[in-house]
């Protein structure tokens, strides 16, 4: 049986008869796993979850009509490059290379395949670690970045940190490689202006036209929450952006055109909380992108003994996988409609400086199975049909069961390799489905009725559909809830030519059980592969990636 959860269709419109493409539900290969005694580092972590049920009276045949030309509701052109990844700065020296001359081989491969489909990457180096980084000459033993582990702080257990400029050379080299283009955070929880000011010049030197953005603080609306400040509130941010600014312009520093926030998590704060005060309007020529931060519910009770409510993951695993759950794509970003608006009316945009399936890592056998694949595309696509600039999603250390790509523990990187999560085929996909024009807009079809299982998305460029993303998020062992497409272009329904591509080449995420089951008809199409929802490892990406613990998974 051959099961489907997405398929991306690239449209030949010069061919003129009508083509119908059969998109597959999940199979569902009920793994029940227990990982209650598992004591090892998160991103390992066995935990199968049961795939949701099979929702009742789903239709399963739709027609989706397209025009070319004059299509409203499209969004702003957007650039392939739309998903980056924020990697958190405490471990840039595990993710990015030890140091400016040993870069990591594997996150360069990774990069350049989502360069070979957007033609760039963008990253950010921050976090909460950024807060309290300190720029130095050299470190005691050497190294590019050191850690003081029995200075954590606040809930996610934070380090203090050291560093010297061979980060920015480190990032500089790695863009000398792979286009990547970066954001870079400046610590705003420690009384050093003479720090800050350091890392904003040298990031700009090092980096060049590769600086992307200067991020000023981390998450500011937590400050007070996490102890750092008896009191702080949005006008306190403002008028500490503003000293930053008053800062670059008496030490005649370049860049101030290049910073970015306020990057709060929407916890003690909404958005608006800051724009009224004057913020966007006060820094205009400062800013280069109005940022937020926001993650769709958070496993810090378990993680951090927070004392909150510990939320059980099966229980919760259904709200990934629909178009509208309490915690989809769609649902995170209808608090900052009104922003993204707000800010092209502003002449700036809104980027989600960093995001993933939960904050605190995540949870076991949801943020590291299939699903959050599909969960993120759709998020990606929603941010990218709602104006977003874009969306990091954020990369962390063993401990973290949502990293797109985890490199093996230092000790057993001579025989372990790294370990690709579901989020890196989000990236992927969504780097494929917008492309490198820079100029492609997208649109939510609402298709099906708007079915909440089956959304479907157009990818336009110069006003005329190129390809079409469609998710199923049924999972079905019986086959009953495949969907069968067809896609039309023009007719004389809409009063247009017939343009309605003869065939389509169509990129599937789906699940199939026997490999041997693939028609022939489907030579040449490229698949993304699994078994269910639920499954952790062996998916692959045309048929050469694969998503194992220890096992680096890449294709080109």
């Amino acid at each position: 049986m051959r099961l489907l959860t997405l398929g991306l269709a690239i449209l030949r419109a010069s061919l003129i008869v009508s083509a119908s493409v059969t998109v597959y539900p999940t199979a569902t290969t009920t793994i029940a796993a227990s990982a209650a005694n598992y004591t090892g580092a998160a991103a390992y972590d066995p935990t199968v979850l049961q795939p949701p049920p099979v929702p009742s009276g789903l239709n399963t045949q739709f027609v989706i009509q397209l025009q070319n030309g004059g299509t409203d509701k499209l969004s702003l052109p957007q650039n392939g490059s739309f998903i980056g990844f924020s990697v958190e700065m405490s471990v840039v020296n595990q993710v990015l290379g030890t140091n400016s001359t040993i870069l990591e081989v594997p996150f360069l491969n990774l990069m350049a395949n989502l360069q070979e489909r957007s033609g760039r990457v963008n990253i950010r180096v921050g976090g909460n670690s950024q807060d309290t980084a300190v720029l130095v000459n050299s470190t005691p033993d050497g190294k590019m970045l050191e850690k003081n582990v029995t200075g954590a702080s606040n809930p996610t257990q934070t380090p203090p940190l050291i560093y010297t400029p061979d980060l920015l050379y480190m990032m500089a080299n790695i863009s000398a490689l792979v286009n990547v283009h970066w954001f870079v955070g400046i610590p705003f929880l420690i009384n050093d202006t003479a720090t800050r000011l350091a890392i904003t010049r040298q990031a700009y030197e090092i980096l060049g036209d590769r600086l992307m953005g200067i991020q000023i603080g981390n998450e500011p609306d937590l400050y007070q929450a996490h102890g750092h400040y008896t009191s702080y509130g949005p006008f306190d941010y403002f008028g500490d952006f503003g000293v930053y600014v008053e800062d670059m312009n008496d030490a005649n520093l370049p860049g101030t055109n290049l910073l970015v926030g306020p990057s709060i998590a929407y916890a003690d704060w909404t958005t608006e909380d800051v724009w009224n005060t004057g913020f966007v309007s006060a820094y205009n020529e400062n800013l280069a992108f109005l940022t937020v931060e926001n993650y769709p519910t958070d496993n810090c009770a378990l993680r951090f003994n927070t004392g909150g409510a510990i939320q059980d993951p099966q229980t919760i695993f259904p709200d990934f996988l629909s178009h509208t759950s309490q915690y989809s794509g769609n649902s995170i970003i209808q608090k900052f409609l009104n922003s993204t608006q707000f800010a092209i009316t502003n002449e700036k945009r809104l980027l989600m400086m960093e995001t993933n399936t939960g904050s605190c890592g995540g949870f076991a056998g949801i943020s590291d199975a299939f699903g959050a694949a599909l969960w993120g595309i759709d998020y990606a696509f929603q941010m990218a049909y709602n104006n977003f600039a874009g969306g990091m999603i954020h990369v962390g250390g063993q401990n973290e069961y949502y990293n797109p790509f985890t490199p093996p523990p230092t000790n057993q990187s001579t025989f372990h390799q790294w370990t690709i999560g579901p989020t890196y085929y989000s990236a992927l996909v969504a780097a494929e489905s917008i492309g490198p024009s820079n100029d492609t807009q997208v649109l939510d079809l609402g298709a099906n009725n708007g079915n909440v299982y089956t959304p479907a998305y157009a990818f336009y460029e110069n006003g005329d559909p190129v390809r079409v993303g469609i998710i199923n998020y049924v999972t079905d062992p019986t086959g009953a809830s495949d969907l069968q497409v067809q896609i039309a272009i023009g007719g004389s329904g809409i009063g247009q030519p017939n343009q309605s591509p003869a065939s389509v080449k169509v990129k599937y995420t789906f699940f199939f059980d026997p490999p041997s089951l693939i028609s022939s008809a489907d030579k040449g199409q490229r698949y993304l592969l699994a078994d269910s929802v639920s499954q952790k490892a062996n998916f692959t990406w045309a048929g050469q990636a694969r998503h194992l613990s220890f096992h680096i998974a890449y294709s080109r």
